[in-house]
């Protein structure tokens, strides 16, 4: 499980703890009984979150302690595209949790590649619950299989970790190819934290 320190956050000043490199963050939930105001290194930040995104557990090591928490959000500076705040909600390592995951497509379907049809992408994320330990980054469509019009891939047909049960769309088409030659439908693609131009949404700052 990945691993990222965090310190108490005893300095005021937001913007001193942003030049820093830091980000201001909190961390709730589970058996805590409020936020806690901390914060964490950006570059560390931002690679935990293209590891596990968020939809996967990791570690938040706190004055010595580890706490299994999720990201369960996070800001993005608009103007200067860097990310200025972060919500990390603690999850108890023994009780399945529900989180949505995004699908990854991969393969080239031969219909596309034909041209006889391109490709409707009905999902982008699915509904999963399981451990935290078992919470994947991601669930991958393979569509490589798709050579006909009216080729479908099910949500029942997906691939899932051990340890993961869907909650939803069981019959559910995730893709399907459709007639005609229109370019393929793109799927949600993941954060890229070097080409951000908008703000994500988050929870506004903890008053101090």
């Amino acid at each position: 499980m990945i691993t990222l320190n965090a310190q108490l956050r005893t300095e005021k000043n937001l913007v001193k703890i942003r030049e820093n490199g830091d980000i201001p963050a909190i961390v709730y939930g589970n058996t805590m009984k409020e936020p806690i105001s901390v914060m964490v290194n950006r570059e560390d930040f931002k690679r935990a979150w293209k590891t596990a995104g968020g939809s996967t557990a990791i570690h938040l090591v706190l004055d010595g302690k580890k706490h299994d928490v999720l990201i369960h959000d996070f800001q993005i500076d608009p103007i200067i595209d860097m990310v200025n705040h972060a919500d990390f909600m603690v999850i108890d390592a023994n009780t399945e949790v529900t989180v949505d995951v995004e699908l990854e497509f991969v393969g080239v379907s031969p219909a596309v590649k034909a041209g006889i049809g391109h490709l409707e992408k009905m999902l982008h994320e699915i509904s999963v619950e399981a451990l935290p330990k078992d919470l994947p980054h991601n669930i991958v469509v393979d569509i490589s299989e798709l050579a006909n019009v009216g080729d479908q891939i099910r949500v029942s047909n997906l691939v899932i970790p051990k340890g993961v049960t869907i909650t939803g769309h069981e019959d559910t088409d995730v893709v399907v190819v459709i007639s005609g030659h229109q370019e393929e439908t793109d799927s949600i693609g993941s954060i890229d934290f070097d080409s951000i131009e908008v703000a994500k949404k988050g929870k506004k700052e903890v008053a101090e």
